[in-house]
């Protein structure tokens, strides 16, 4: 069974195998084991701080086989972008060029740094080893965190932002990145998304230009590929755009990959899901004819989340096998949220 849980240092040679396979672009899962060590620390610290308020804490998680113990995939959230430094984003503009007495009229696009999203709570880290991007549980690797936000609302922003990795092609160049970053850093892109992954993306942000960038000016391949989703990361974007999440307003300052944003609210696994009382009942493994589910026990340092096939009615206790309900972490009389696959 494939659940997911806060991560611990016990699990740090294996995230670190988990993030030498993931692409080039996410900055947030660096293979390196100093930088690891650190985000599960501080991950760590956060489930176990008292918090009323979203501020800086980052909640990492794992998906974990229960019989192996094998780690399949991770994910993330920040409570608030930028909290200690800016978070920048491009953001798409229109301007209007006008000449009353020419009689011409232009909307021109252009692209100007922001940190506009600076505050709102981050979805970071995602990864799933790849026979499982086109599951179920890839799924649970990505919406079981926003039953995480369901149930502990007071820890995160009011709205949500996830920026999707870029295209670049099979050599690691991205067109967007020779377009724009690269006229002001002497790397490539995949260097420059490994020092920030390595560091900081705000010390190469701020080198960046300032002033509006007019996209008719940018080579075509540069403008094409300004809001595509690398092919490794669509599962995430197709995922989180079913979720209620938004696109075309911002994109990444390095190559040019959306930057999804959602009303904490209006997201579905948040909107939709229910807290639900738990009958635990061996009897229900001969049960036919039921619809999966993401489960979570809504706990905080015990967080624990997986899915699970339930014949359950709306308004109705859900009757969970001992064998579930031991690896969820809830008894008899317990309640979990739940929400549809």
């Amino acid at each position: 069974m494939l659940v997911m849980r806060p991560a611990q240092m016990a699990d740090l040679a294996e995230v670190q195998r988990l993030a030498a396979d993931s692409p080039v672009g996410v900055t947030s899962l660096p293979d390196d084991a100093a930088r690891l060590s650190e985000k599960i620390a501080y991950s760590e610290a956060s489930f176990s701080a008292e918090v009323s308020f979203n501020g800086e804490e980052s909640y990492f998680f794992v998906l974990e086989d229960s019989a192996t113990g094998r780690l399949v995939g991770c994910s993330a959230i920040v409570a608030s972008a930028g909290y200690s430094e800016p978070f920048y984003s491009f953001r798409n503009e229109t301007f209007v060029h006008a000449s009353r007495e020419l009689k011409i009229h232009n909307k021109i696009h252009a692209l100007s740094l922001c940190h506009d999203l600076t505050g709102n709570s981050l979805l970071t880290s995602f990864y799933v080893e790849r026979p499982l991007v086109d599951s179920v549980f890839a799924e649970l690797n990505s919406r079981a965190r926003l039953l995480f936000v369901a149930s502990h609302p007071e820890r995160f922003a009011d709205a949500v932002v996830v920026e999707i990795v870029g295209y670049s092609d099979e050599h690691g160049d991205s067109p967007f990145w020779d377009a724009v970053g690269r006229n002001f850093f002497d790397m490539n892109y995949t260097e420059a998304e490994r020092l920030s992954g390595l560091k900081s993306r705000t010390f190469l942000a701020e080198l960046m230009p300032h002033y509006p960038i007019y996209v008719p000016l940018l080579p075509d391949a540069a403008q094409e590929a300004m809001g595509q989703v690398h092919p490794r990361a669509q599962i995430t974007f197709d995922i989180l755009m079913r979720e209620g999440f938004e696109t075309d307003h911002y994109i990444d300052i390095f190559d040019g990959g959306p930057t999804l944003h959602a009303r904490t609210s209006g997201i579905r696994s948040i909107a939709q899901s229910r807290m639900v009382p738990v009958r635990v009942d061996d009897s229900v493994t001969s049960l036919r004819g039921g619809r999966q589910y993401l489960v979570c026990n809504g706990q905080l340092q015990d967080f624990r989340a997986a899915v699970v096939e339930l014949d359950w009615v709306p308004g109705k206790p859900v009757s969970l096998t001992a064998a579930v309900a031991e690896a969820l972490g809830v008894g008899e009389g317990a309640s979990v949220r739940l929400v549809a696959v």
